[in-house]
């Protein structure tokens, strides 16, 4: 079996369990752990904003937490102050998100390496400090809390995330769908000039890509991905606070992006599950938990630089070359 093979394999499976977590879950440990997986599913689509910068175009940002707190206020300011519906809260969240990735995108992508970490640092905290000082809009530090609407109504019957199976199954459904927009975004000439620049921007002007618009794309894209997190992520807690617009949440998702492995599809979905988990796990016995999660983080760079996901691949490309040369070496043996 190729390595292909085998990873559509272990793709397969891994989808059957995310469709079986409501009643497998339960079954096997504790209803808890169905809301930790839907969280885990929400940040890693923040995780994945972080690595379509860093993983595909080479852009380093330490401020998506900025776009994931607009996605979060622009649904709970559209419920609790404008009366709002679902779906028009959500596309607000959304649009409040990527507008913002286009404001700041215009100026931070002008500039590469350190100081497009530091200018995007620069306007996370400037927003931060903004909503804390305006409580009237933004609750400051308590934040807003908001009743959730139903997301579908037929009749008399009503649909929302009141319901944890469907508030699974929806956050499933966003985030699988994001995931598979990036899927087609990177197999397409639009993801391959991304690649480009990353690997070598003066080349890729060279041959008549316009570089700043592609990475001011890239941004607005990843703050669209950021804003989807947000706003899932304020109808699954009923919530939005500044203190998530903080750099220490960038950091969180960058951390999650590298550890699972930069500019795989995938490997935000594994650095977020190891570090969530850890967390969840350790901090029911010890409270310093984020050293064991720092810890966690310093391994992985040291000894599989490419990510979990990386050594992964490496390890089962090397088994399966190793399994190859085995099968030849029988043959040569037996003879024809």
């Amino acid at each position: 079996m190729t390595a292909a093979a085998i990873e559509r394999v272990l793709m397969i499976a891994f989808a059957a369990f995310l469709l079986s977590v409501p009643w497998l879950v339960p079954a096997l440990v504790n209803a808890f752990w169905v809301s930790v997986i839907a969280e885990i599913l929400i940040w890693s689509l923040f995780a994945a904003s972080v690595n379509l910068l860093f993983g595909y175009v080479g852009l380093l940002s330490f401020g998506q937490a900025l776009y994931f707190g607009f996605g979060m206020y622009g649904v709970a300011v559209g419920i609790d102050g404008l009366g709002l519906s679902f779906w028009p809260a959500f596309g607000l969240g959304i649009t409040a998100a990527m507008a913002m990735a286009l404001v700041t995108g215009i100026f931070a992508v002008r500039l590469t390496w350190h100081y497009f970490a530091i200018i995007t640092v620069v306007f996370s905290l400037i927003f931060y400090f903004l909503a804390l000082t305006n409580k009237w809009l933004t609750g400051g530090d308590d934040g807003i809390n908001f009743s959730l609407p139903p997301t579908f109504s037929f009749g008399s019957k009503r649909l929302g995330f009141t319901d944890p199976v469907f508030q699974y199954f929806f956050i499933l459904a966003v985030v699988a769908s994001c995931f598979w927009l990036m899927r087609r975004l990177v197999d397409s000439p639009l993801g391959k000039a991304f690649l480009a620049i990353r690997d070598n921007d003066l080349r890729a002007s060279l041959i008549g890509l316009n570089v700043y618009l592609l990475r001011l794309t890239a941004f607005v894209l990843a703050g669209f991905l950021a804003g989807v997190a947000g706003a899932l992520f304020a109808f699954f807690g009923r919530y939005a606070s500044a203190s998530y617009m903080f750099y220490h949440v960038s950091g969180d998702g960058v951390v999650w992006a590298i550890v699972g492995g930069a500019g795989t599809l995938f490997g935000p979905i594994v650095g977020t599950r190891i570090f969530i988990i850890v967390r969840e796990i350790v901090s029911t016995h010890w409270e310093h938990h984020s050293l064991i999660v720092g810890a966690v983080a310093i391994l992985v760079v040291i000894f599989a630089p490419e990510g979990v996901v990386g050594l992964w691949r490496d390890g089962l490309a090397r088994m399966v070359e190793r399994t190859a040369e085995a099968s030849v070496k029988r043959k040569l043996r037996t003879g024809p």
